[in-house]
C-alpha cells in the first residue's frame, strides 16, 4: 500500500464556531464535522489530511512556513485574515506546493470589505461560495494539480 501525502488544512478566525455561528451563512455542519469530511475525502484521494484552526495570527504565519518548509500542500480558509493580514498573505506566497484558497461563502455577495483576498493573488487558485463543499472541491484541486 502507498503512503499518503500530507496535506494541511488551514482555518483561520472563527471557523471552529461551525455549526453555531451563523448558520444562515456558513451552514449547520459543525467543526467537528469540517474535520471528519476532509479527512475521509482525503484519504479517498491519497491524502492524509490535518485540519487545523487559530484565532492567532501569529500562529497561522507559523503553520504556513512549516508547509512551505515541507512542501506540503494547503487547503486554506484565512477567516477574517483574508483581508487584511499582509503577514500571512507573504507566508502563503514562500509555498513549496499548491495552496487553495477556501471560503465557506462567497465573498463577493456580502460586505464591500470582504470583496478584497490578500491571498489569491499568491494561491494556486481559489474556491468559494459551496458551503463546506468547498472544502471538498479544494482538495480535489489538489489532486489534479498533484496529479496532473
Amino acid at each position: 500500500m502507498s503512503e499518503l501525502r500530507p496535506v494541511l488544512v488551514l482555518n483561520g478566525p472563527n471557523l471552529g464556531r461551525l455549526g453555531s455561528r451563523e448558520p444562515d451563512i456558513y451552514g449547520a455542519t459543525s467543526y467537528a464535522g469540517l474535520v471528519e469530511s476532509c479527512r475521509s475525502l482525503g484519504a479517498e484521494l491519497g491524502f492524509e489530511v490535518e485540519v487545523r484552526e487559530t484565532n492567532d495570527e501569529g500562529e497561522m504565519i507559523r503553520w504556513l512556513h512549516e508547509a512551505a518548509d515541507g512542501s506540503v500542500p494547503v487547503v486554506l480558509n484565512p477567516g477574517a485574515f483574508t483581508h487584511y493580514s499582509y503577514g500571512m498573505r507573504d507566508a502563503a506566497a514562500q509555498r513549496t506546493a499548491p495552496l487553495i484558497e477556501v471560503h465557506i461563502s462567497n465573498p463577493y455577495t456580502r460586505e464591500e470589505f470582504r470583496h478584497t483576498s490578500v491571498v489569491a493573488s499568491v494561491a494556486t487558485g481559489t474556491v468559494a461560495g459551496f458551503g463546506i463543499g468547498s472544502y471538498r472541491l479544494a482538495l480535489r484541486a489538489l489532486a489534479e494539480e498533484l496529479t496532473g
